[in-house]
């Protein structure tokens, strides 16, 4: 990982040398999507002792916030860093498995809440106002929290919430992509796509990957 580091730097310092104009700071945030994909439901599944069949997955809606720097190499070509604070994670619901109480209701929920500093380094192309963008992207996680609950009868008979963070892969390089549009006033809006490519466990043992889609507002300074 300290490879791609020392990669992305260099790509950095290399495309502030070939600017042909003066490098636009703004600031970004907005709506994000997360979840897993691979072996992360069966991961969570060890928690909770969960019918077959009866489970279902949802992603975890959060916030992303942070800065950016745009940096021309053409009127139509830029080279944007930017470094963000990440809600993701996702959410597996389903009935327990307990022989002889099936009318009680009994049900059990796993939610995995990560919060990462992501760090994309995207190509930019702008065509008017529109703008399309892509790059890989460093994340490093800060903390994880797993939040399980059971219930019957409509009333939690679990709550509780542990430090995951340590069961979890600190670093993830992944691929983002996405469209934007410039406004002439430097208001700007994008939609963003997280493809993450490193196993998130922390013995790298299990297929699986963070996803995350982002809906954000940005502006020009």
């Amino acid at each position: 990982m300290k490879k791609q580091i020392l990669l992305l730097a260099s790509v950095i310092i290399s495309t502030l040398a070939m600017a042909q104009d003066k490098p636009h700071f703004g600031v970004r945030g907005g709506f994000s999507s997360a979840s897993m994909k691979g072996d992360a439901v069966n991961s969570l599944q060890n928690l909770l002792d969960f019918t077959n069949g009866a489970i279902s997955t949802t992603s975890h809606s959060g916030f992303f916030g942070g800065g950016y720097v745009n940096i021309p190499l053409s009127k139509e070509l830029s080279v944007e860093p930017a470094m963000y604070y990440t809600q993701k994670g996702y959410t597996m619901t389903g009935k327990l498995n307990i022989k002889g109480a099936d009318f009680l209701g009994i049900n059990g929920k796993a939610q995995l809440n990560s919060q990462y500093i992501d760090v994309p380094v995207v190509l930019k192309g702008t065509m008017g106002g529109l703008q399309v963008f892509a790059g890989p992207q460093i994340s490093y996680l800060t903390k994880a929290s797993l939040h399980t609950t059971a219930g019957a009868l409509g009333f939690n008979v679990v709550n509780s919430t542990s430090d995951a963070t340590s069961q979890f892969n600190r670093w993830d390089m992944g691929l983002t992509g996405g469209i934007g549009y410039q406004f002439s006033n430097g208001l700007n809006i994008t939609a963003a796509y997280d493809h993450g490519l490193s196993k998130v466990d922390a013995n790298q043992n299990l297929n699986s990957y963070n996803r995350s889609f982002k809906v954000g507002l940005g502006l020009n300074f």
